[in-house]
């Protein structure tokens, strides 16, 4: 017997829900790629993604996925045989790193926990021990969705500073933007990306980067520039320079339409919105961790994020619980992955989300905890109403 008839809710942290207003909005016929108003779109996207990062600087936009804009802001900025410092806590910044060293940069991982965020003074301290200023860049997310962690970017922008050190700082900002607060400029942050399918509500296959001053002065020294990436060659007078060719003419509509309904709904508004839900969540795993099974990934409940809570199971398997959710009840989950893969299952409330939507997708986990006989405290959707009804005032 299956419940599951009617619109699937997708809980994964992305691709998110695309608003229907946003699918709408690529419902239309392909336009002259020459004409004033897809260069007016562009220039209004490109003046529109800046201010999502709150810079000043230049952004870009890519036909590709966030491993795509990894790779712009690294070529745009770093040389073969440089060195960078990778800021682990998680999967994603590591990832990051990675793709770095197959490019021929050399990579130090400042190790970190799956559970923890980043210490800003463990940063510091390797810093002012690099007395040669051999690190060129430090790598860190914002929010890593394996491990449900948020770093203090504000914090690490300040230790990089405390050492006195003129490394660039690059921020992974894909599963924050446009869910919560990212002050590029005010922050200290000199490169920044993400893509276009979690926060901002459109289809994946955009990304983005953005970088100020002092990272665009280091570009004109960068040995790892290639064509399609570059900065420089998308700075150029003609449109189809933007995108390094043809534009992709529906992602853009999707996107201006995503943005308008973001800055419609007011950017403060948004990450409201994002930092309720998420508390809703939280309090729900509360009171399920009081079976001694249902647990926490992030220990410290001021590093846990606004968009995933990875959720732990000891002693059950989260993808039976996973599989109940989707098949019986119509609600897909995301899967623990990297370390706590086969550990956990992760709840996603980023972007184009509401209260019903995430209510929805708590009762059917307690539902899935029940009905798989798996011990959790009674309650916990309860407890989300109880402090949404407390915090949404009438």
């Amino acid at each position: 017997m299956s419940v599951s008839a009617g619109r699937e809710f997708l809980a994964i942290p992305g691709p998110t829900t695309v608003p229907d207003a946003v699918l709408q909005a690529m419902h239309r016929p392909a336009v002259d790629i020459y004409a004033g108003s897809l260069l007016a779109l562009t220039d209004g996207l490109l003046r529109d993604v800046a201010r999502m990062f709150s810079t000043e600087g230049r952004a870009y936009i890519y036909s590709a996925n966030g491993h795509g804009a990894w790779e712009a802001a690294l070529t745009n900025v770093l040389s073969r045989g440089d060195k960078i410092l990778v800021l682990e806590s998680g999967r994603f910044a590591v990832g990051w790193g990675n793709s770095a060293g197959r490019m021929g940069v050399e990579v130090e991982i400042l190790k970190g926990d799956m559970r923890r965020a980043v210490r800003p003074a463990e940063v510091e301290a390797r810093l002012k021990a690099d007395k040669g200023s051999t690190i060129k860049a430090v790598l860190v997310t914002q929010v890593d969705t394996a491990s449900g962690v948020v770093n203090d970017i504000p914090a690490i922008g300040e230790a990089i500073r405390a050492a006195g050190h003129d490394a660039l700082l690059m921020v992974d900002a894909v599963a924050s933007l446009g869910c919560m607060k990212f002050d590029m400029d005010g922050w200290g942050v000199d490169v920044a990306m993400s893509a276009s399918q979690k926060g901002l509500m459109a289809p994946p296959g955009l990304s983005f980067v953005a970088a100020n001053a002092r990272a665009r002065d280091v570009h004109k020294t960068a040995g790892l520039r290639t064509p399609y990436w570059d900065w420089t060659e998308r700075d150029g007078d003609h449109h189809y320079q933007k995108y390094a060719g043809t534009p992709p003419e529906h992602m853009l509509f999707a996107l201006r339409r995503a943005l308008d309904m973001l800055f419609e709904e007011g950017l403060e508004n948004v990450f409201r919105r994002h930092a309720l839900l998420a508390e809703a969540v939280r309090r729900a795993v509360g009171v399920w961790s009081a079976g001694q099974v249902i647990g926490f990934n992030i220990i410290e409940p001021s590093e846990r994020c606004d968009t995933v809570t990875p959720v732990l199971v000891e002693g059950y398997d989260p993808d039976a619980l996973r599989a109940y959710c989707r098949e019986q009840c119509g609600v897909v989950l995301g899967h623990g992955i990297g370390d706590l893969s086969g550990r956990a299952f992760r709840v996603a409330h980023m972007g184009h989300v509401n209260a019903p939507m995430v209510l929805g997708t708590l009762s059917v986990i307690e539902m899935a905890l029940m009905a798989l006989q798996i011990p959790h405290g009674r309650g916990g959707t309860q407890a989300a109403i109880e402090w949404l009804g407390e915090q949404v005032k009438a």
